[in-house]
């Protein structure tokens, strides 16, 4: 069950740096000065990367979960 704890860990700290990458990216959306339709566009398409990097956070979280209720 180590094992199943600790590779929920790593996909959760995955999940962690994916959402940093996520905040990191839209300061230099934001401070690029781009007109509100570029501005926009761009975030849009951070959202899906914010999903995906909330997701396996979640997913790591819950995977630890069962490994400690299992272990």
């Amino acid at each position: 069950m180590d094992t199943v704890i600790w590779s929920g860990a790593a996909l959760s700290a995955a999940g962690l740096v994916g959402l940093v990458w996520c905040i990191v990216l839209a300061m230099r959306a934001r401070r690029a000065g781009l007109d509100d339709a570029a501005l926009r566009a761009r975030l849009q398409k951070l959202v899906v990367v914010n999903m995906a990097a909330l997701l396996a956070s979640l997913m790591g979280l819950a995977v630890v979960i069962v490994g400690i209720i299992l272990g």
